[in-house]
């Protein structure tokens, strides 16, 4: 009797061992999964070496939408430079706000030819503080990768607020050398990345780094490093929150 008791309570602790390994067969296969799903918005999107950008060495705005950083070298490594196609977009901070978005911009990722940006009110990035002046809306949702070069539309880690000099002004005319250079060069790929800069805690930010390389060419074609400044002419901004008023 006091054997088969003793395999009793054997053949108990063998099934509560079974069970235990089970859970953590199952818990190890949703945290993988979890992992995997994790990766298609990463920490930071940036290359191996991360440049830390330095705002106090920006000089502060005077008439010019943009400035030339590094003398307009961008700072991708080595190792970033590819001709796989890719989107990697930052998952957002502990204010909601966007980071670093780093693509290889090419025919695969762009829209069709005619295709048209969809509706992107749906997103409220960090410092929408929206108002008019002189009948126009002040802000913008702004692409970080804009629409025509990863037909990207309402991604919550590609938008960001930003005044319509930023957009227009700053950023469109980067944005076009790219797809210009892509559609007259349709095997080719360039190194993209844009980078909104936030000092402090502020929600909005202060401007967006744009960098760029053609690849094939290694940057014969294009090649940028520049600081656009999220201002808008005649219009004080509080970054903190994105209040705004006219001077």
């Amino acid at each position: 009797m006091r054997k088969r008791g003793k395999n009793k309570k054997q053949n108990i602790w063998q099934l509560v061992i079974s069970v235990v390994i089970a859970i953590c067969i199952i818990l190890s296969g949703y945290i993988n999964k979890s992992i995997e799903s994790a990766t298609t918005h990463i920490e930071n999107a940036d290359s191996k070496e991360k440049v830390i950008f330095d705002l106090t060495t920006v000089p502060e705005y005077s008439t010019v939408p943009y400035i030339e950083i590094n003398n307009n070298i961008p700072y991708f490594s080595e190792e970033d430079y590819t001709t796989e196609p890719f989107e990697k977009y930052s998952d957002l901070d502990e204010y909601g706000r966007c980071g670093v978005a780093f693509v290889n911009v090419c025919k695969e990722i762009m829209p069709p030819s005619g295709d048209e940006r969809g509706n992107i009110s749906s997103i409220i990035p960090t410092g929408w503080k929206q108002k008019k002046y002189d009948g126009e809306y002040f802000y913008n949702r702004c692409h970080l990768i804009a629409h025509q070069l990863s037909d990207e539309d309402a991604n919550k880690y590609n938008l960001v607020t930003g005044t319509r000099y930023l957009n227009v002004d700053g950023m469109l005319q980067f944005e076009n050398k790219v797809a210009e250079y892509i559609n007259k060069n349709i095997s080719n790929h360039v190194l993209y990345r844009v980078t909104p800069i936030f000092e402090a805690d502020n929600l909005l930010a202060s401007g967006v780094q744009m960098e760029a390389c053609s690849v094939e060419d290694k940057g014969q074609g294009i090649q940028f490093n520049v600081y656009c400044y999220n201002v808008q002419p005649g219009i004080v901004i509080d970054y903190l929150t994105g209040e705004s008023y006219k001077k």
